[in-house]
């Protein structure tokens, strides 16, 4: 149980969306909450504040009744309930919901504090709204998106529940809970926000993370494989470039190569012996670039990952919704800050470097495949019959399409503004279709680093290194192995690739 009071790390929602732990709201929560409502519901009598008593974008010159401001809510919230597409998995809606909690837990936003309570029950249920994919355009935040979300606190919509697809209605009354009171603007207030953009894009950290370590396991595999020399990685090379996230990858390989008795030492063998009368080293001298600048490589994604978390984690921890209660200057604050362009531009970073990291792992597939390159592998580290079997050829072709489409998705969405609203909105961010964008380079970039792993598994198994090889790669090589068996003769090879990709989606390297 984590005890949730408005502030909110990346730990935390590691805990709660992927452990699925349960929260339990401090009391200092529904204090803060209830002292902005009850200062709002004072303050908006007899003025003319956006949401509560006007209409909404280009119809906020449109005074409303007040006896119409409740079916004002209602209204909004209908009306933009209106995705299309897949619908976004229960795991990133869930993380949504929990940046959507936090953000109206700092007190900014005037809602009634019946908001706070049903979202939690919510999240600590596993019940969370219909989403679609479709709709955002990340201006006035995720307007489309957490309109659904909306629509599911008021008792409306449908809902995932026990894995599968309900009727709202039909779940509260089985789980017995009561749709929240809305009184002054909690229709706008949960749809004003970023947090769909920034719960996918925190779920998407997450992944990358996790990939990143298969990455760098990967690579120190490969190394070890063919006999690399160690010096690319030491410490007094990486550390004359001044760049953290590269001397962490190269003593993170250094830590995984530690009791390896397969990569070299340079002065052993090349450092050591006058070579006068040698024209050409049989040896490389050098290796290839996709196993000697990893740590140059997978550096800046390191890097700008770390970049990314914490520009995400501020903005969940902002007030992003318009206007802004602040009960302590007495007043109400009209702009912007549903704007997402922070965390658009941040998820096409993140794509970026993801796109990279599938990329390399592509390279070092390609050259464990072709014998050409290593000089010690059979093609497509074909343990059968050359010619008659294939080996690892056909799993090459789905590695290269997944690494291109992943090229072309790398494309920036923060660039791609269309003006809509009547014009209102007349320069968007679009970070909720960045961030979905990148989770699905995300899945991509999974399922080449799959492909690369059966590889090195099977490269391990042809050059029988199982007791040379690191204690690391030989854990990693264990794991990969009770997945896929030893195959000589062709196998059908996507359930494998499907199974391994699940596994380390789902599993630390």
């Amino acid at each position: 149980m984590l005890t949730f009071n408005g502030k909110l790390g990346l730990e935390d929602f590691y805990r709660i969306i992927i452990e699925d732990s349960n929260i339990k709201v401090d009391d200092s929560v529904f204090e803060t909450v209830e002292k902005s409502f009850n200062f709002l519901k004072e303050f908006s009598e007899n003025k003319v504040i956006y949401g509560v008593n006007t209409g909404f974008g280009p119809m906020a010159q449109y005074k409303i009744k007040d006896s119409e401001r409740i079916q004002l809510q209602y209204n909004l919230i209908r009306s933009h309930a209106s995705g299309t597409g897949n619908p976004i998995p229960p795991k990133y809606v869930k993380a949504a919901m929990l940046a959507r909690l936090n953000t109206l837990s700092l007190g900014n936003s005037g809602v009634h504090k019946s908001v706070i309570e049903l979202m939690s029950e919510l999240i600590n249920r596993d019940i969370t709204p219909l989403i679609y994919e479709h709709g955002g355009v990340g201006a006035s935040g995720d307007l489309v998106q957490l309109a659904h979300l909306a629509l599911t606190l008021i008792g409306e919509g449908e809902v995932f529940y026990k894995g599968k697809r309900v009727a709202t209605a039909e779940v509260f009354e089985k789980e017995n809970l009561t749709p929240i009171s809305v009184e002054l603007r909690e229709g706008l207030a949960l749809m004003n926000g970023t947090s769909v953009m920034t719960g996918i894009g925190i779920v998407n950290t997450i992944y990358t993370r996790r990939m990143l370590d298969w990455m760098i396991s990967c690579s120190a595999a490969i190394n070890e494989i063919v006999e690399a020399y160690d010096d690319h990685l030491s410490e007094e090379l990486n550390n004359s470039k001044k760049h953290k996230g590269q001397q962490n990858i190269a003593k993170n390989m250094r830590e995984h190569l530690t009791d390896s008795k397969l990569t070299r030492k340079r002065e052993h063998h090349l450092y050591n012996a006058n070579n006068d009368d040698v024209s050409v080293f049989q040896d490389k001298v050098q290796e290839y670039y996709s196993l000697r600048c990893v740590p140059q490589i997978l550096g800046p994604v390191l890097d700008t990952l770390t970049s990314v978390e914490n520009v995400l984690i501020e903005e969940v921890n902002s007030a992003n919704d318009n206007p802004i209660v602040n009960v302590e200057k007495e007043h109400v604050y009209h702009g912007g800050n549903f704007h997402g362009d922070y965390v658009s531009l941040e998820m096409d970073k993140l794509k970026i470097v993801v796109t990279k990291m599938s990329m390399l792992a592509e390279r070092q597939l390609n050259y464990l495949l072709n014998p050409s390159l290593n000089n010690i592998l059979p093609a497509f580290v074909n343990l059968g019959q050359l010619g008659l079997n294939f080996g690892m050829q056909g799993v090459q072709f789905t590695a290269t399409s997944t690494t291109a489409e992943n090229q072309t998705l790398s494309n920036p969405m923060y660039v791609h503004s269309i003006p809509n609203n009547n014009d209102n909105q007349d320069i968007v961010s679009m970070g909720t279709n960045a961030a979905l964008i990148t989770k699905k380079v995300i899945e991509n970039a999974f399922e080449v680093l799959a492909i690369e792993l059966i590889t090195v598994v099977q490269a391990i198994e042809c050059l029988k290194a199982q007791d040379k090889v690191s204690s690391k790669t030989k854990k990693m090589y264990d794991e990969i192995r009770k997945i896929v068996p030893i195959f000589t003769e062709d196998v059908i090879m996507y359930p494998y690739v499907n199974l391994v990709k699940d596994y380390i989606i789902n599993n630390k390297a």
